[in-house]
């Protein structure tokens, strides 16, 4: 398998799952450290795109993924392997979820990552499990994984210049 694109889920995997409402509806997430730094260093090797089914919550995803110069697309969880299928080939697709629905997906693209605290079924059908939790670097630690298995393993001083600066480049 050759990886061409990583999909990632935001809530649970990007942020902590965690929503934070007042009277006036939800007003916030929790995204965690790290995780736009490693993406960087997959920048050079995949497509990387978001995809959230939180329509509420989607003006404050959506700043986020683009404050970290990302594309993020609204799409139903029930929906997401009909999405990808339209748009790539599955073989070719990197997954990474957390949620009750996320399963589905994995089990037909080339890979699956669930979050160390996803749903039972989403880790049952991952190709690997992250230890961190969602919004706790789990991203991080997926990109890492990935640059192991399918490109080269992180070493900062074995990087090209340019990807550093790329990286520096990018970082939010």
């Amino acid at each position: 398998m050759r990886p061409r694109v990583f999909v990632l889920d935001v809530d649970g995997v990007l942020t902590d799952g965690g929503f934070y409402y007042t009277a006036e509806g939800k007003v916030a997430k929790k995204f965690g450290a790290d995780d736009n730094d490693a993406l960087s260093l997959l920048r050079p090797y995949l497509d990387i795109v978001f995809v959230t089914g939180d329509k509420r919550g989607f003006p404050i995803s959506k700043k986020r993924i683009e404050d970290m110069h990302f594309q993020l697309e609204l799409v139903s969880t029930i929906k997401r392997i009909d999405w990808i299928k339209e748009r790539y080939d599955p073989q070719e697709v990197i997954y990474m979820g957390d949620g009750i629905f996320d399963h589905y997906v994995m089990r037909e693209v080339g890979y699956g990552i669930s979050t160390g605290d996803g749903d039972a079924h989403a880790k049952k059908y991952a190709d690997y499990v992250t230890e961190r939790t969602g919004g706790h670097r789990a991203v991080a630690e997926a990109c890492l994984h990935i640059m192991e298995k399918f490109f080269v393993p992180y070493n900062e001083a074995l990087l090209p210049a340019d990807n550093i600066n790329y990286a520096r480049d990018w970082t939010v």
